[in-house]
């Protein structure tokens, strides 16, 4: 995983695809947490995979539950891991700079090509959604009793051991 700290473009960047995604962790410490669409008290965590090797790149800190993906995806730091990255994102993604599906306009239906590129899109951006659904096998994810930095030290400890899973 990488450190939130800015760096240097990885090499091979340009034919590197990364998906990134927010997903709502129920926690107990209200400090961290927020009444979310879920109404219990959550964090929003954004994390981003690669999408080749299903490999978590790097998870950013936890954001109070009812901030959008984007807002907490402009505070979080990630953008500055992905320079030169083309980097998949959901509907909630609009105007940050990411791949995200097209939408249908009033009284304009989606042209045949548009929708065969959100088939695709959807097709390539299940992978990150299979991700969470494997690190929220871990109790610690499905509601976090940890305080303070807990939260995010435990989705960093997940994720590391997600990736320790897929590379044996």
């Amino acid at each position: 995983m990488l450190d939130l700290e800015p760096t240097a473009c990885p090499a091979g960047a340009a034919d590197r695809l990364w998906i990134v995604d927010g997903t709502l962790i129920p926690v107990r410490d209200r400090s961290i947490a927020a009444s979310s669409r879920n109404y219990r008290f959550s964090a929003n965590v954004q994390v981003i995979i690669d999408a080749d090797t299903r490999l978590v790149v790097a998870t950013a800190r936890p954001a109070p539950g009812n901030k959008a993906d984007a807002h907490v995806w402009r505070n979080s730091g990630l953008a500055q891991h992905c320079e030169g990255v083309t980097v998949l994102g959901d509907g909630a993604y609009f105007n940050t700079g990411l791949v995200v599906p097209h939408r249908k306009r009033q009284r304009r239906p989606l042209l045949p090509g548009e929708e065969a590129d959100n088939a695709e899109h959807r097709r390539v951006r299940a992978r990150v959604e299979h991700t969470f659904a494997r690190m929220k096998n871990y109790k610690i994810l499905r509601d976090c009793r940890q305080h303070g930095d807990g939260l995010h030290h435990a989705v960093q400890a997940v994720a590391h051991m997600h990736n320790l899973a897929l590379a044996s």
